[in-house]
């Protein structure tokens, strides 16, 4: 018999690439996706999840009544989020409370009614800016690196760790998913909700509608593609702020593990990323597409910082690595990543041309 997963944000970029990868991999399981179709492109990913033999349902997670008709659930992925960093500082913040916060109550509840397990993507975004924007570094030709002699502990030129201070502000955005991390972690102790959490850093790929404050790379490469304008932005408007990435068919290798070895990773909360290994600046970014595309754009140079920003941010998975002895680790390298999103954004284009550009 096969499993029922419910994935919130299913028409999403990560949502609809588990939801369509799961159903792909695994005919006999029942997959359904439920989404707002509030971001725009979205609802480009309903024929995909149609064609794949994925549910869907419209529906809201922040309205516990759209809620109560799922039953008999073996999983919950929340996958919902309003992404964006610079949610809530220049806006109100309530919506994003209502999305990030009580969205996934209403999950967790639903979880434990059901008994389903939950899985939830977190972000790195939950580690305080000031913390990270006080780590030693140094600046090299192309880009910033992390130094191994550290002012605090959990830090390194590997990355950061779980072991980082979370002392601190991070942008309501972090503190409603940090929020989230302490309620999921409740459940587990107190419900007996069986749950994991991925802190993950930047995803990218396919199928991502990407946006200055959300999804970076998608843009930058789409930028070149259709011959848009771009700035460095901040740190002196050189582009050396660095990432490091995660190709979203990597996240669904790991969910995949995941699912089906619960035992192991339940109760965990580990990050999750690319590491060094897949890691970009914003300038190292810009000759990759300029390689792929064929195109060379102006990018203007701003050197203000913006709000929420940091120069580095790169994920030490030792600890997840740990958990699953190895067992995961991600395949695509930047090239693939970039390759294979170029590829969809060509094949695609009518489409994508005014969302992207």
């Amino acid at each position: 018999m096969g499993k029922q997963i419910l994935i919130t944000g299913g028409a999403g970029f990560v949502g609809s690439t588990l939801a369509i990868g799961l159903k792909t991999r695994y005919p006999a399981y029942h997959i359904i996706a439920i989404d707002n179709l509030r971001r725009r492109g979205s609802e480009l990913n309903l024929p995909r999840l149609k064609e794949a033999g994925v549910a869907f349902f419209h529906a809201d997670i922040r309205n516990p009544e759209d809620l109560v008709d799922f039953t008999n659930l073996d999983f919950i992925i929340d996958a919902s989020a309003d992404p964006s960093v610079l949610s809530g500082i220049d806006s109100p913040v309530m919506p994003l409370i209502q999305s990030n916060l009580n969205g996934t109550v209403h999950c967790l509840e639903l979880a434990q009614k059901t008994g389903a397990a939950f899985i939830f993507l977190s972000t790195s975004r939950i580690y305080p800016i000031k913390n990270l924007e006080s780590a030693a570094f140094e600046e090299l030709e192309t880009r910033f690196i992390w130094k191994d002699q550290q002012p605090m502990p959990g830090i390194s030129s590997k990355g950061i760790t779980e072991d980082f201070s979370l002392n601190g502000s991070r942008s309501f955005y972090g503190t409603t998913k940090l929020a989230s991390e302490l309620l999921i972690t409740e459940y587990n102790e107190l419900k007996q909700v069986p749950s994991i959490i991925n802190r993950c850093g930047v995803i990218s790929g396919p199928w991502q509608m990407g946006k200055i404050d959300q999804g970076v790379l998608v843009l930058w490469l789409a930028r070149h593609y259709f011959k848009g304008a771009l700035s460095y932005i901040g740190y002196g408007g050189t582009g050396k702020q660095m990432r490091d990435v995660l190709h979203a068919d990597d996240l669904l290798q790991l969910i995949d593990h995941q699912i089906h070895n619960l035992a192991m990773y339940n109760g965990k909360t580990m990050n999750v990323g690319g590491g060094l290994d897949c890691s970009f600046s914003l300038q190292e970014l810009t000759q990759i597409c300029e390689e792929v595309t064929g195109n060379k754009i102006k990018i203007l140079p701003v050197t203000e910082n913006r709000a929420a920003d940091i120069r580095i941010y790169v994920s030490d998975c030792s600890y997840l690595n740990q958990v699953n002895n190895g067992a995961w680790k991600p395949q695509k390298n930047m090239k693939d990543l970039v390759l294979d999103t170029f590829e969809w954004m060509k094949a695609n284009e009518h489409n994508l041309k005014n969302i992207l550009n």
